[in-house]
């Protein structure tokens, strides 16, 4: 009769629950697999999968009781790596997000929201078009591999351990946010320089006519103006998107490089 020890159980386990925790922090913020309308049997199920696949080559990881308090931290340490490489891809997305409410408030289309079931509030109509333009890119340009590969490069770059992570990475992680700003004020640049013109053109025409009415037709053409130079530079702003999902992947990586063990 085959018999199995405690020791040998729980030897076995960590080979799978370890990298399940990272793999699932992943699926938590990662802008496709955390996706709302993807259900949480078929993401269990995929993030069961990644685990199975990538836990035979990784080293023998630390003897750590999962109820003790240095099990807990370590579950923690995990989790949060998971989730900082999901969140890099993210900071992507919302910060094209971003720059179609810029956008939008320019041409005067604040008003214009619908409910997004992802965040579960109101979003402008033109931040959800260029989101969903954003997810398509991914996919198209085999982002959701590139993410899958820099996840099996994490347990490279960053053993599974329960050493404490330096304070570095977090600092790191903090100027990475800022950069969803940055985005979005670039992307949407071109389509706030031209309303801007076009405001400049109403106001020379409102000194120049006094009796037209600005009211009347400041909006149409607001539109207007804003709905061409959308067409026109939509095709532009693919590469720079595909580019910068391209380089959250590598700068996630280097993230966790800076995210040393420390001691």
């Amino acid at each position: 009769m085959i018999s199995f020890t405690s020791t040998q159980l729980e030897a076995w386990l960590a080979y799978l629950i370890w990298p399940l925790i990272r793999i699932s922090g992943l699926m938590l913020a990662e802008p496709i697999l955390s996706n709302r309308g993807m259900p949480a049997r078929l993401r269990m199920g995929f993030a069961v999968v990644l685990t199975l696949t990538v836990a035979p080559l990784l080293p023998t990881p630390p003897a750590v009781d999962f109820i003790s308090p240095q099990g807990v931290v370590m579950a923690a340490q995990q989790l949060l790596i998971g989730v900082t490489l999901g969140f890099m891809m993210r900071i992507v997305l919302s910060g094209v997000e971003m720059a179609g409410h810029i956008a939008g408030l320019s041409m005067g289309l604040g008003f214009a929201s619908f409910f997004d079931p992802q965040s579960g509030a109101q979003s402008p109509v033109l931040a959800q078009f260029l989101g969903i333009i954003t997810i398509l890119l991914f996919l198209a340009s085999n982002g959701h591999l590139l993410m899958i590969s820099a996840l099996f490069e994490s347990f490279h770059v960053l053993p599974i351990s329960n050493a404490p992570l330096s304070a570095q990475g977090f600092m790191t992680l903090l100027q990475a946010t800022g950069k969803m700003f940055v985005i979005g004020v670039t992307l949407s640049l071109p389509l706030v320089a031209a309303i801007l013109i076009a405001n400049v053109g109403l106001g020379v025409l409102a000194r120049a006519a006094p009796q037209l009415n600005l009211f009347a037709i400041g909006f149409p053409l607001m539109l207007t103006a804003g709905f061409v130079v959308l067409m026109i530079s939509l095709p532009y702003i693919v590469q720079p998107i595909a580019r910068l999902m391209e380089e959250a992947v590598l700068q996630g990586l280097e993230l966790l490089r800076n995210w040393h063990v420390a001691g």
